[in-house]
């Protein structure tokens, strides 16, 4: 019996290329002519398209049939559909597919653009911030190297320049006053020290009493008036440090914004003008436009900001001017007082800019206090 079926089994034909003969009728050959009366016979019926769904080679080999005792044990193989179905199952999953897709298709994308929104805000505001960036850059590097052309405004230029310079000269003239503060203050310690020595000698030198006392009011005298004129230089420095790191700090930081409006401007500049000598056709004219634009937006921004710039050094000068005025003329009036010896007049002084006398040892004045 075992020789019948391996001689069945045989029939099967194998193909050129080592596949299956697709013809039903030659893989179930082998059961029609069997010779055991109670052999299986496989109808093409019991052959489904589901078979072949699960399948990733086309071949479904199972194992011994389960059937009674008596029947015999043979394998059932099952062919891989024709190109026909297989092309129809294949079109119909496909079709499945599809079909999902479309189901889910509506919230999915809509949910999906909600979160890339911010995302995509991010990533266009980095992409014009490096094109911006780029394109200043190569224009400070075109300027310094001599090759790019710069937009100048000669007379702001001028009073930004002479800004900076009269800034410079003010903070030269802030160390010398604090330097001549600093000296003056161990000026009066020698002289308290030295008054002190003297009154010390008065008492204990009976002949010559008279003669350490005078020196000792003297001294004593010349402390408190040092007190009284550094009580007026501390508060021209004060005033001149105000206007220098406050004042014209506020306009510097205008005037580097500026600066900046003016390079950006220049940039698109070139970049428009570049472009304006190339070819004009279809894939160009939108890039020349877009340029146009955003010379325009930057233009606007410059002139906005020179205007800004002049009003701003216009105001800042006549500041400056009064409130130099004012401790210029403290600054000579105490100098002038305490060499010629007139503490009468040093006090007037102080009295009339409101300045209030630091006690030695005592706590400085509050802000509302000085005011």
């Amino acid at each position: 019996m075992v020789d019948s079926h391996r001689g069945s089994a045989a029939e099967i034909p194998v193909t050129s290329n080592g596949d299956l003969d697709q013809s039903p009728e030659r893989v179930f050959q082998r059961d029609s002519h069997s010779t055991n009366p109670g052999a299986m016979t496989v109808s093409d019926s019991s052959v489904t398209t589901s078979n072949f769904a699960s399948t990733a080679e086309g071949i479904i080999e199972s194992g011994p049939h389960q059937g009674s005792a008596s029947l015999p044990s043979s394998p059932v193989t099952a062919v891989a559909p024709s190109s026909a179905v297989a092309s129809r199952l294949a079109r119909s999953f496909s079709d499945s597919r599809a079909e999902t897709g479309a189901q889910l298709s509506s919230g999915a994308v809509v949910l999906s653009d909600d979160l890339k929104n911010p995302a995509m805000e991010k990533l266009d505001l980095v992409r014009k911030w490096s094109i911006n960036t780029y394109k200043c850059t190569r224009q400070i590097l075109s300027e310094k190297l001599g090759r790019g052309s710069k937009t100048v405004d000669l007379e702001l230029e001028a009073q930004i320049e002479l800004l900076r310079e009269n800034k410079r000269k003010y903070q030269n003239v802030i160390k010398l006053a604090q330097a001549l503060a600093n000296q003056l203050s161990q000026i009066m310690q020698t002289q308290r020290q030295l008054g002190d020595a003297f009154a010390d000698l008065s008492l204990k030198s009976p002949e010559l009493h008279e003669e350490f006392g005078y020196n000792a009011d003297t001294q004593k005298l010349l402390s408190k008036n040092g007190e009284t004129l550094l009580a007026a230089i501390n508060f021209f420095i004060s005033s001149v440090e105000t206007l220098v790191d406050k004042t014209i700090e506020d306009t510097m930081l205008n005037i580097k914004q500026y600066e900046t409006a003016r390079i950006e401007y220049d940039a698109y500049r070139t970049d428009l003008e570049e472009l304006n000598l190339g070819p004009r056709d279809g894939s160009s004219m939108p890039k020349i436009e877009q340029s146009q634009q955003q010379f325009q937006i930057h233009r606007e921004k410059y002139e906005r900001m020179r205007n800004d710039v002049s009003v701003k050094l216009k105001f800042l000068e006549e500041n400056k001017v009064k409130v130099l005025h004012n401790q210029l003329i403290l600054f000579h009036n105490a100098i002038a007082a305490y060499y010629a010896g007139n503490q009468q007049q040093l006090e007037q002084t102080l009295k009339q800019f409101h300045i209030k006398l630091k006690m030695p040892g005592g706590e400085n004045p509050s802000w509302l206090e000085e005011h």
